[in-house]
């Protein structure tokens, strides 16, 4: 019966969420047994441990870190990587404008 209700979950709560994440930890079901039980993809389940462990490291420190601060670092990281990037970009353009290269495909 349990199995059946299981299988009809249409919502993630974190709670469910944390639950999943606890039995894989423990050793009772691994990623692989829950996405496939629950119709979803391994990486996602990996991604809800990955973000339980990270949550749990935080929560375990000395001084905890505050969720929007997390938050603004991360946000912060992404945007100097989408910089580079385009810094990329335009090193590359402006090469194949200067030397003529061509990408002949």
């Amino acid at each position: 019966m349990r199995e059946a209700a299981d299988s009809d979950i249409k919502r993630w709560s974190a709670k469910r969420k944390a639950q999943v994440v606890v039995d894989i930890l423990k050793g009772k079901t691994t990623a692989a047994e829950v996405a496939r039980r629950h119709d979803l993809t391994v990486s996602e389940v990996e991604g809800w441990i990955e973000e339980g462990l990270a949550g749990m490291e935080n929560a375990l420190r000395a001084r905890p870190r505050d969720l929007r601060e997390e938050y603004e670092r991360k946000l912060a990281e992404a945007y100097q990587a989408l910089g580079e990037a385009q810094l990329q970009i335009k090193v590359l353009k402006k090469a194949e404008q200067l030397f003529g290269l061509t990408d002949e495909r």
